[in-house]
C-alpha cells in the first residue's frame, strides 16, 4: 500500500479550519477530504472513522493549555488556572465544548491536565478517589459553562432578543423570582458568571476537605 500523500497533522489542522467554518455538525469525512483536495478513503490510512477524527480533533484544542508549575502554588490557585485555561482553549474553536465533551480521549494531553487536577485536589488533602470524583465535577462544569456560552457566541442560531422579550413576559405574568434575576439571567458577563460558578466548587471542596480533617483528628483522639 502506498504511503498517503498527506500526513495526520496536516488533516487534523484542516479538521480544526473546517470546524471552525462548519461547526462540529458540518466536519464530515467528505467536507474534510474536499477541504484537502484528496479522495475520502485517503483520510482512513490516519483515521478508522469520524468518532477517531474527532477524538484528534479534542486533543488538539487542549494541546496548548497551560499548567501550574510553581510547587508553591496554594492548589485552589492552581485549580483556578488550569479551569481558565481549559476554558479558553475549548473557547477558541467553534463548537469546542461539543468537540470535546463525551470523547475520553486518552492522550498526553489530556492526561497532564487531569494529572494537574488531581495534584491540585491532592495538595488540599483529598483522597485519591475523591479527587477523581472532582476532577470530573470541574471539568462537566468548564464543558457545560463553555457550551452555553457559545451557543450564545458569534454562531449562535438562536435570536436571543426575541427570547429574551418572551421570558420577560411570561416571567412578569406568573414567576416573580424570575423576573426579578431578569438583568443576571440575560447578562452577558460569563467572565464573571463562570468566576462566581468555579468559586462555589472551591468552596464546597475546602468545606469537604475541613470536615474530613476534623472527622480524622477526632478520631485520632479517641484512639
Amino acid at each position: 500500500m502506498k504511503a498517503p500523500k498527506i500526513q495526520r497533522d496536516q488533516v487534523i489542522q484542516a479538521a480544526l479550519e473546517l470546524l471552525d467554518q462548519e461547526g462540529l455538525d458540518g466536519l464530515t469525512l467528505r467536507k474534510l477530504a474536499l477541504a484537502l483536495d484528496i479522495q475520502a478513503p485517503s483520510l482512513y490510512w490516519h483515521f478508522s472513522g469520524k468518532q477517531e477524527l474527532i477524538d484528534a480533533v479534542a486533543d488538539a484544542l487542549v494541546m496548548n493549555v497551560v499548567l501550574p508549575q510553581g510547587p508553591d502554588q496554594p492548589w485552589d490557585s492552581r485549580l483556578r488556572q488550569i479551569a481558565a485555561a481549559l476554558r479558553q482553549a475549548l473557547l477558541e474553536r467553534r463548537d469546542g465544548a461539543r468537540v470535546f465533551a463525551g470523547t475520553y480521549v486518552v492522550s498526553d494531553n489530556v492526561l497532564r491536565i487531569n494529572e494537574s487536577m488531581l495534584e491540585a485536589f491532592a495538595q488540599a488533602g483529598v483522597d485519591v478517589s475523591r479527587a477523581s470524583t472532582y476532577a470530573f465535577s470541574v471539568l462537566y462544569y468548564i464543558l457545560g459553562f463553555v457550551m452555553e456560552e457559545q451557543a450564545l457566541g458569534p454562531y449562535s442560531a438562536f435570536d436571543v432578543t426575541s427570547r429574551e422579550t418572551a421570558f420577560k413576559e411570561l416571567a412578569k405574568r406568573s414567576y416573580p423570582r424570575n423576573f426579578a434575576a431578569r438583568e443576571a439571567i440575560f447578562s452577558t458577563d460569563f467572565d464573571e458568571r463562570f468566576i462566581t460558578g468555579l468559586e462555589l466548587i472551591i468552596s464546597g471542596v475546602k468545606h469537604q476537605a475541613s470536615e474530613t480533617a476534623s472527622a480524622t483528628d477526632a478520631w485520632r483522639r479517641r484512639r
